[in-house]
């Protein structure tokens, strides 16, 4: 007996096991940063799109606004070619960083790090 699969995509996941943990540390990071945006008084969410989830869903909507997020970025990342999908997920990482360090010194200084000076 075998079993074959539906989908006529293989799906081959960027090489780096460093750089998707990476992406996944950075993405969980921001995820929390995020969800507190709503829970504090100072600091407001700008993506249109979590704000929506967040009013159809609650908090759980910020999570599932997330997940989809990530979704996106682990398919794309399987459907691309090596190194295409390295570096696409290596610029993803790089978002990410960027999102999550200003999401968390926002929380911290009450202020973005682009007014600091």
């Amino acid at each position: 007996m075998t079993v074959e699969s539906s989908l006529k995509i293989p799906l081959d996941p960027p090489g780096s096991f460093g750089l998707r943990l990476a992406f996944f540390v950075l993405w969980g990071i921001d995820v929390i940063a995020a969800t507190l945006f709503f829970l504090v008084p100072y600091a407001t969410e700008l993506n249109p799109v979590t704000v929506f989830f967040y009013g159809v869903f609650g908090l759980p909507g910020v999570a599932l606004a997330a997940m989809c997020y990530a979704g996106i970025v682990v398919v794309i990342g399987h459907v691309l070619s090596d190194p295409i999908d390295r570096r696409f997920v290596a610029a993803m990482v790089v978002v990410y960083l960027t999102l999550a360090t200003n999401n968390v010194l926002l929380l911290l200084f009450r202020e973005s790090p682009l007014s600091f000076g």
